[in-house]
């Protein structure tokens, strides 16, 4: 915009300049005045009425800014106003003065008085040349008198004579042919002097005497110095007869240079005077419409020069009112500086620098933000997968934040209950009770003894009720934030209690197996003798109590003797003797012993025969097999509308299923059944020896399993099968990693 409007003002002055010029031209040169004035005056009014669009144009533009309420728009406009008025009312006052100068000039240029003054010069100039016409033709008449009857050899002298009297410069005798006779002067010297025209000899025969002047101008308007007058004048013939011919004289005098020069001068005065006398309407129209461009030009420039100043003042307005705009709207990226040497340029730059140390300052803060950000992720990372769980308390026990583990171990939704009290939740009432206990104690012997954290265990009584009901073991920890926060970090130690009380579990079989086997012989062995010796001896009814309270001695004793071989199993289990061994082979030895006419339940069998040789030892992997499927078959046959899985035949059925998986390089065993699934209290415990639902046996059978995966370093899966919400049966599941020896 500022560059269209300094080429378009630029553009205009030079026309403006151009037409000045040219009518200056046209003003001191009448033809090309009259040739041009047409297109003149045209551009004039074009160049005008371009002037005045501009300004119009402009000032649109400045309206509408002013009316959309743009930032600076009233500066801009007071200042175009404060400009314009200081162009135009000056222009206009000389405007006025100078169309009257104009109006009152041209018409003083033509008054009555000159035009009188030139007239009267131009008659006197005119009767001054006559009278010297007049005189030398009369000078003539009386010399032609004197040559007539003088012979034409005669007539050089008389001619010589005649030129000096009259002052002539030359004296010509012309005959009625017009051929030379005899001639004194200049023409002497000329081989063919000017002879007199057929009309001017008719004419002299006429009137006897014809005078005229020659040279006055050279037709370039230059008066020439050289000016003549001449006299024709008739020579009577001297006889009296019909043949003689007239002759004729012809005088030739010069004009003086000065007369000759006003002469011209009055004549071209005169002659300039009444053509411009004529084109005086169009030269006042001329200088009145160059006054009129003048004064768009010098209102033009005033506004042109107020939109260039007016933004050269609101622009560094507008960068700053710009930039305040982006900073409240958060934009902090560099903003335009001016480079002015002023106090606005001074004051963007200052604007500018802020904002660079604003954003470099919002950049570090950034920076520490996504390195909190970062730590904090870094933080919640770890705590998302901690085992332990960490809740964070104020005061007054309400839950700030806790992780996952914290929900996996307490088993309750602690996300929906942060901002709420502990002792909220379901089930964890007494636990919050006894945290708060905690950390008040800490808090009241802290500043005594110097403790950073307390320590304690606690157990949480889960669904169940008597001996079956869940029991989760805590080691829980606390500890005082800067914050005044409260940190609560605990863990889960079920299975290191269940797995101490394995080996304890194993430490007492072994002694009780050892303490109760030795006097069950000896029992057996009393018993029977007993029997024998008082067989026949007795009664009837004495002898059958005999027996009878003999044989439940002996029946006793067998059921106590298989009770301490399961305790002296489970307490000596050998170390297990890891060889390469065919997984699928060894399932399809074990379930020839549970065919048609052996299994109380079908077993179905589904192997994968993809699945590669795994390290283990086979004594103990079968006893792992039926251990297995004689608790899926107990479970089956204790259900009595057993659910079948979903795409299972009608009958019920254990199946027995293998599975290699490539991604996790591991052989999975899976034992599947029908029954009512495993309690909840018993997932969590189903390891524990003598932990079972069973109304007969010793809980020990999952408690060996456990024990011989963990020879085999293979994971043991419990859990039940559930569709649409209903329990479909129990799953048993024991995965081996591929170790090296086995692929070799």
């Amino acid at each position: 915009m500022r560059w269209a409007l300094v080429i378009g003002a630029s553009a205009m002055v030079a026309i403006g300049l151009v037409l000045l010029l040219l009518l200056t031209w046209a003003t001191n040169n009448r033809e090309l005045y009259e040739r041009n004035y047409a297109w003149l005056f045209g551009v004039n009014v074009a160049v005008a009425v371009i002037l005045l669009g501009v300004i119009l144009w402009v000032a649109v533009r400045l309206w509408l800014s002013l009316r959309r309420g743009r930032f600076g728009s009233r500066l801009l406009v007071k200042l175009a106003a404060i400009f314009a008025l200081v162009g135009f009312a000056p222009g206009l006052l000389i405007y006025m003065v100078s169309y009257q100068f104009v109006t009152r000039s041209i018409e003083s240029w033509f008054d009555v008085k000159v035009e009188g003054a030139l007239a009267a010069g131009l008659n006197l100039a005119t009767t001054t040349l006559d009278t010297l016409t007049q005189d030398l033709g009369a000078k003539a008449r009386v010399a032609a008198q004197q040559v007539t009857g003088v012979s034409d050899s005669a007539s050089g002298i008389l001619l010589e004579r005649l030129r000096e009297e009259i002052g002539a410069v030359d004296i010509v005798l012309w005959s009625a042919s017009g051929q030379l006779i005899a001639s004194a002067g200049e023409s002497r010297f000329q081989i063919n002097p000017d002879r007199p025209t057929a009309q001017q000899l008719r004419q002299v025969r006429t009137q006897h005497v014809v005078t005229q002047i020659d040279g006055l101008d050279d037709g370039a308007g230059t008066p020439n110095s050289n000016a003549r007058v001449k006299a024709l004048a008739l020579v009577a013939s001297g006889g009296f007869g019909l043949s003689a011919e007239p002759r004729f004289l012809q005088v030739t005098r010069g004009l003086p240079p000065t007369l000759v020069l006003n002469a011209s001068a009055v004549t071209e005065a005169n002659r300039e005077y009444q053509e411009r006398a004529l084109a005086r309407n169009g030269l006042r129209r001329m200088y009145i419409s160059t006054l009129t461009l003048s004064l768009f030009m010098a209102v033009f420039g005033a506004v042109l020069l107020a939109v260039v100043l007016g933004n050269q003042l609101a622009r560094p307005l507008l960068v700053l009112a710009e930039g305040v705009r982006e900073v409240a709207r958060g934009d902090l990226s560099p903003k335009l500086a001016l480079q002015g040497k002023d106090e606005l340029g001074g004051l963007t730059r200052s604007f500018a620098d802020m904002t660079q140390q604003l954003s470099d300052a919002r950049t570090a803060v950034d920076q520490s933000m996504e390195q909190v950000n970062a730590a904090h992720a870094h933080l919640q990372t770890i705590l998302d997968n901690m085992t332990a769980g960490v809740i964070v308390l104020n005061a007054h026990g309400v839950i700030q934040s806790s992780n996952p583990g914290a929900t996996r171990i307490l088993r309750a939704p602690l996300g929906s209950f942060h901002g709420r009290s502990l002792a909220q939740v379901d089930g964890l009432q007494q636990f919050a009770q006894n945290v708060q206990a905690q950390f008040e104690a800490f808090q009241s012997e802290r500043a005594q003894h110097g403790l950073d954290h307390w320590q304690q265990s606690f157990e949480l009584r889960g669904s169940g009720t008597g001996a079956q009901q869940d029991v989760i073991s805590l080691v829980a920890r606390g500890a005082e934030m800067p914050s005044n926060d409260r940190l609560l970090v605990f863990d889960d130690v079920s299975e290191i209690v269940s797995s101490q009380r394995a080996q304890a579990w194993g430490e007492v079989a072994r002694r009780l197996a050892h303490e109760i086997k030795n006097p069950l012989t000896p029992i057996q062995l009393s018993a029977e003798r007993l029997e024998m010796k008082l067989t026949g001896k007795l009664e009837a009814t004495d002898q059958a109590l005999l027996s009878k309270s003999v044989k439940t001695i002996v029946d006793q004793v067998e059921a106590m003797k298989r009770l301490v071989n399961e305790f002296r199993d489970f307490g000596r289990l050998p170390t297990a003797e890891l060889k390469p061994l065919d997984l699928n082979a060894l399932v399809r030895e074990v379930l020839q012993l549970y065919g048609h006419e052996n299994a109380r339940v079908p077993v179905q069998v589904e192997l994968d025969p993809r699945c590669p040789m795994i390290m283990a030892d086979s004594q103990q992997l079968r006893q792992v097999v039926h251990n297995l499927l004689q608790n899926a078959q107990d479970a089956m046959e204790l259900h009595d509308k057993p659910l079948l899985p979903t795409g299972a035949s009608r009958e019920a059925s254990v199946v027995v299923r293998t599975h290699w998986s490539e991604s996790s390089r591991r052989v999975r065993l899976a034992i599947l059944d029908s029954g009512p699934g495993f309690a909840e209290h018993i997932l969590k415990r189903a390891f524990e020896p003598y932990v079972t639902t069973k109304p007969k046996g010793t809980g020990l059978g999952l408690a060996v399993v456990k024990r011989i995966a963990d020879e085999h370093s293979a994971r043991v899966d419990l859990s039940n099968r559930v569709l649409d919400g209903v329990v479909q049966g129990a799953q048993v599941s024991l995965s081996f990693p591929l170790k090296s020896a086995a692929r070799a």
